[in-house]
Protein backbone atom coordinates (compact mmCIF):
# COMPACT_ATOMS: atom_id res chain seq x y z
CA UNK A 1 0.00 0.00 0.00
CA UNK A 2 2.88 2.60 1.03
CA UNK A 3 4.11 1.76 -3.03
CA UNK A 4 0.39 2.97 -4.36
CA UNK A 5 0.89 5.95 -1.87
CA UNK A 6 4.44 6.75 -3.58
CA UNK A 7 2.64 6.60 -7.46
CA UNK A 8 0.24 8.70 -6.84
CA UNK A 9 2.32 11.45 -5.09
CA UNK A 10 4.53 11.03 -7.37
CA UNK A 11 2.11 11.66 -10.38
CA UNK A 12 0.64 15.15 -8.01
CA UNK A 13 3.90 16.48 -8.10
CA UNK A 14 4.84 15.52 -11.46
CA UNK A 15 1.59 17.18 -12.44
CA UNK A 16 2.07 20.76 -10.92
CA UNK A 17 5.17 20.77 -12.28
CA UNK A 18 3.51 20.22 -15.79
CA UNK A 19 0.81 22.79 -14.97
CA UNK A 20 3.69 25.17 -13.70
CA UNK A 21 5.16 25.12 -17.35
CA UNK A 22 2.15 26.06 -19.33
CA UNK A 23 0.87 28.29 -17.04
CA UNK A 24 4.35 29.53 -17.99
CA UNK A 25 3.89 29.47 -21.81
CA UNK A 26 0.77 30.94 -21.31
CA UNK A 27 1.70 34.03 -19.49
CA UNK A 28 4.22 34.67 -22.58
CA UNK A 29 1.64 34.65 -25.52
CA UNK A 30 2.73 38.06 -25.93
CA UNK A 31 6.35 38.54 -25.24
CA UNK A 32 7.85 38.68 -28.38
CA UNK A 33 10.65 35.46 -29.60
CA UNK A 34 9.46 34.13 -26.53
CA UNK A 35 10.36 29.90 -27.02
CA UNK A 36 8.06 27.54 -25.14
CA UNK A 37 9.51 25.04 -22.59
CA UNK A 38 7.81 21.55 -22.49
CA UNK A 39 7.92 18.49 -20.50
CA UNK A 40 6.69 14.90 -20.51
CA UNK A 41 6.55 12.17 -17.80
CA UNK A 42 8.99 9.17 -17.49
CA UNK A 43 8.88 6.49 -14.80
CA UNK A 44 10.39 7.25 -11.28
CA UNK A 45 12.10 4.37 -10.24
CA UNK A 46 11.44 0.65 -10.19
CA UNK A 47 11.61 -1.99 -7.30
CA UNK A 48 11.85 -5.62 -7.83
CA UNK A 49 9.41 -7.77 -6.22
CA UNK A 50 9.87 -11.40 -4.95
CA UNK A 51 7.38 -13.98 -3.39
CA UNK A 52 8.46 -15.47 -0.38
CA UNK A 53 5.46 -18.62 -0.84
CA UNK A 54 7.18 -21.72 0.53
CA UNK A 55 10.58 -20.49 1.00
CA UNK A 56 9.96 -21.53 4.96
CA UNK A 57 10.80 -25.12 3.42
CA UNK A 58 12.67 -24.89 0.23
CA UNK A 59 14.56 -21.21 1.75
CA UNK A 60 14.32 -19.35 -1.90
CA UNK A 61 12.97 -16.65 -2.76
CA UNK A 62 11.35 -16.12 -5.99
CA UNK A 63 11.99 -13.55 -8.66
CA UNK A 64 8.33 -11.94 -9.84
CA UNK A 65 9.95 -8.86 -11.50
CA UNK A 66 9.61 -5.04 -11.46
CA UNK A 67 6.78 -2.80 -9.65
CA UNK A 68 7.02 1.09 -10.64
CA UNK A 69 6.36 3.50 -7.44
CA UNK A 70 5.08 6.54 -9.99
CA UNK A 71 6.35 8.74 -12.25
CA UNK A 72 8.25 12.32 -12.28
CA UNK A 73 8.97 15.19 -14.79
CA UNK A 74 11.04 14.64 -17.73
CA UNK A 75 13.97 17.25 -18.04
CA UNK A 76 12.61 20.40 -19.86
CA UNK A 77 12.68 20.71 -23.59
CA UNK A 78 12.71 24.82 -24.77
CA UNK A 79 10.94 24.37 -28.31
CA UNK A 80 12.56 26.47 -30.56
CA UNK A 81 10.37 26.33 -33.64
CA UNK A 82 10.01 29.39 -35.61
CA UNK A 83 7.20 31.99 -34.24
CA UNK A 84 4.55 33.67 -36.81
CA UNK A 85 6.02 37.57 -38.04
CA UNK A 86 3.52 40.38 -36.87
CA UNK A 87 4.26 43.93 -38.51
CA UNK A 88 5.06 47.18 -36.58
CA UNK A 89 6.36 49.37 -38.88
CA UNK A 90 8.87 50.03 -36.05
CA UNK A 91 12.02 51.21 -38.25
CA UNK A 92 14.41 49.08 -34.87
CA UNK A 93 11.42 46.16 -34.83
CA UNK A 94 13.69 43.05 -36.09
CA UNK A 95 12.74 39.19 -36.56
CA UNK A 96 14.33 36.47 -37.64
CA UNK A 97 12.94 34.39 -40.39
CA UNK A 98 14.53 30.86 -40.10
CA UNK A 99 17.86 30.18 -37.63
CA UNK A 100 19.53 32.43 -35.47
CA UNK A 101 19.83 34.68 -32.51
CA UNK A 102 20.98 37.97 -32.14
CA UNK A 103 24.34 38.41 -30.02
CA UNK A 104 23.21 40.73 -27.16
CA UNK A 105 26.17 41.87 -24.32
CA UNK A 106 25.16 41.69 -20.27
CA UNK A 107 26.41 42.78 -17.01
CA UNK A 108 26.75 38.86 -17.30
CA UNK A 109 28.26 37.75 -20.31
CA UNK A 110 27.58 37.77 -23.80
CA UNK A 111 23.95 36.33 -24.23
CA UNK A 112 21.13 35.02 -27.05
CA UNK A 113 17.44 36.15 -28.07
CA UNK A 114 15.25 36.25 -30.78
CA UNK A 115 13.49 38.96 -29.35
CA UNK A 116 14.30 42.01 -31.63
CA UNK A 117 12.52 44.62 -29.74
CA UNK A 118 15.64 47.45 -30.45
CA UNK A 119 15.94 51.25 -30.09
CA UNK A 120 18.41 53.90 -29.73
CA UNK A 121 19.94 54.85 -25.62
CA UNK A 122 20.99 58.20 -25.22
CA UNK A 123 24.37 57.77 -26.51
CA UNK A 124 23.11 56.23 -29.69
CA UNK A 125 23.90 52.75 -29.06
CA UNK A 126 21.44 50.00 -30.44
CA UNK A 127 20.18 48.21 -27.43
CA UNK A 128 17.29 45.60 -26.37
CA UNK A 129 14.12 46.35 -24.75
CA UNK A 130 15.71 45.90 -21.26
CA UNK A 131 18.92 48.20 -22.46
CA UNK A 132 21.19 45.65 -23.24
CA UNK A 133 23.89 46.35 -26.04
CA UNK A 134 23.31 44.80 -29.30
CA UNK A 135 26.53 43.20 -30.56
CA UNK A 136 28.25 43.35 -34.37
CA UNK A 137 28.96 40.52 -35.99
CA UNK A 138 32.52 41.74 -35.05
CA UNK A 139 31.49 41.53 -31.01
CA UNK A 140 31.03 45.44 -31.04
CA UNK A 141 28.55 47.76 -29.75
CA UNK A 142 26.98 49.47 -32.52
CA UNK A 143 26.42 53.30 -32.36
CA UNK A 144 24.27 55.02 -35.30
CA UNK A 145 24.65 58.71 -36.74
CA UNK A 146 21.29 60.85 -36.61
CA UNK A 147 19.36 59.44 -40.37
CA UNK A 148 17.19 57.34 -42.03
CA UNK A 149 18.08 53.45 -40.78
CA UNK A 150 17.65 50.56 -43.05
CA UNK A 151 18.68 47.07 -42.39
CA UNK A 152 18.87 44.60 -45.26
CA UNK A 153 17.77 40.76 -45.08
CA UNK A 154 21.59 39.99 -43.83
CA UNK A 155 21.59 42.13 -41.28
CA UNK A 156 23.65 44.94 -43.05
CA UNK A 157 23.20 48.62 -40.80
CA UNK A 158 22.68 51.70 -43.13
CA UNK A 159 22.13 55.20 -42.14
CA UNK A 160 21.03 57.35 -45.30
CA UNK A 161 22.64 54.81 -47.27
CA UNK A 162 25.83 54.22 -45.50
CA UNK A 163 26.68 51.01 -44.08
CA UNK A 164 27.69 51.30 -40.78
CA UNK A 165 27.65 47.79 -39.17
CA UNK A 166 26.27 44.48 -39.67
CA UNK A 167 24.24 42.59 -36.59
CA UNK A 168 25.68 39.70 -35.32
CA UNK A 169 23.57 36.46 -35.62
CA UNK A 170 24.64 33.12 -33.89
CA UNK A 171 23.62 29.75 -34.81
CA UNK A 172 23.55 26.58 -33.33
CA UNK A 173 22.97 22.99 -35.19
CA UNK A 174 21.51 21.84 -31.73
CA UNK A 175 19.93 25.00 -29.67
CA UNK A 176 17.67 22.83 -26.93
CA UNK A 177 20.99 21.44 -26.56
CA UNK A 178 23.22 24.04 -26.20
CA UNK A 179 21.63 27.08 -25.01
CA UNK A 180 20.64 27.91 -21.38
CA UNK A 181 17.45 29.42 -20.67
CA UNK A 182 17.95 32.76 -18.59
CA UNK A 183 15.63 35.62 -17.22
CA UNK A 184 14.28 38.40 -19.71
CA UNK A 185 13.72 36.10 -22.81
CA UNK A 186 18.02 35.18 -23.07
CA UNK A 187 19.82 32.20 -23.63
CA UNK A 188 23.55 31.65 -22.37
CA UNK A 189 25.60 29.07 -24.83
CA UNK A 190 27.49 26.02 -23.44
CA UNK A 191 29.53 26.24 -26.37
CA UNK A 192 30.10 28.06 -29.73
CA UNK A 193 27.61 29.14 -32.70
CA UNK A 194 28.37 26.42 -35.12
CA UNK A 195 29.02 29.62 -38.07
CA UNK A 196 26.15 28.49 -40.53
CA UNK A 197 24.10 30.82 -42.68
CA UNK A 198 21.41 32.50 -40.88
CA UNK A 199 18.13 33.13 -41.47
CA UNK A 200 16.81 36.65 -42.84
CA UNK A 201 16.75 39.70 -40.61
CA UNK A 202 12.79 41.60 -41.44
CA UNK A 203 12.53 44.99 -40.55
CA UNK A 204 9.53 46.54 -39.08
CA UNK A 205 8.49 42.81 -37.82
CA UNK A 206 8.64 40.95 -34.73
CA UNK A 207 8.49 37.12 -33.93
CA UNK A 208 5.81 36.89 -31.37
CA UNK A 209 5.89 33.78 -29.24
CA UNK A 210 5.38 29.72 -31.10
CA UNK A 211 2.75 29.18 -28.07
CA UNK A 212 -0.70 28.10 -29.38
CA UNK A 213 -2.84 29.22 -26.59
CA UNK A 214 -5.78 26.75 -27.87
CA UNK A 215 -3.09 23.83 -27.69
CA UNK A 216 -2.49 25.07 -24.29
CA UNK A 217 -5.77 25.29 -22.86
CA UNK A 218 -6.07 21.61 -23.85
CA UNK A 219 -3.05 20.58 -22.13
CA UNK A 220 -3.73 22.58 -19.13
CA UNK A 221 -7.37 20.51 -18.56
CA UNK A 222 -5.54 17.15 -19.07
CA UNK A 223 -3.19 17.87 -16.62
CA UNK A 224 -6.12 18.86 -14.10
CA UNK A 225 -7.90 15.55 -15.25
CA UNK A 226 -4.98 13.80 -14.59
CA UNK A 227 -3.86 15.38 -10.97
CA UNK A 228 -7.39 14.91 -9.63
CA UNK A 229 -7.48 11.17 -10.44
CA UNK A 230 -3.90 10.79 -8.57
CA UNK A 231 -5.26 12.82 -5.84
CA UNK A 232 -8.35 10.34 -5.39
CA UNK A 233 -5.88 7.61 -5.91
CA UNK A 234 -4.09 8.71 -2.57
CA UNK A 235 -7.18 8.75 -1.11
CA UNK A 236 -8.01 5.62 -1.57
CA UNK A 237 -4.79 4.31 -0.44
CA UNK A 238 -5.02 6.36 2.48
CA UNK A 239 -8.66 4.24 3.58
CA UNK A 240 -7.29 1.29 2.57
CA UNK A 241 -4.31 1.31 5.20
CA UNK A 242 -6.66 2.71 7.75
CA UNK A 243 -8.65 -0.51 7.13
CA UNK A 244 -5.49 -2.59 7.10
CA UNK A 245 -4.36 -0.94 9.92
CA UNK A 246 -7.90 -1.50 11.96
CA UNK A 247 -7.79 -5.57 10.65
CA UNK A 248 -4.67 -6.32 12.19
CA UNK A 249 -5.16 -4.52 15.25
CA UNK A 250 -7.48 -7.10 16.06
CA UNK A 251 -5.37 -9.64 16.02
Amino acid sequence: MIKGFYSAVSAMIARLKQQELISHNISNLNTPGFKQTLTSMEEFMNVNVYSASGASTSGQIQALGEMGLGVSAAPEITDFSQGSLRGTGQVLDLAIEGDGFFNVETPEGERYTRDGRFTLDAESNLVTVDGYFVLSETGQQITLPEGEIRISSDGEIFVDGSSQASLGLAVFEDPSGELIRHPGNMYESTGQPAGDPAGSIVQGYLEMANVDPAVMMTEMSKVARAYEAAQQMVQSQDELLGKAISVLGQY
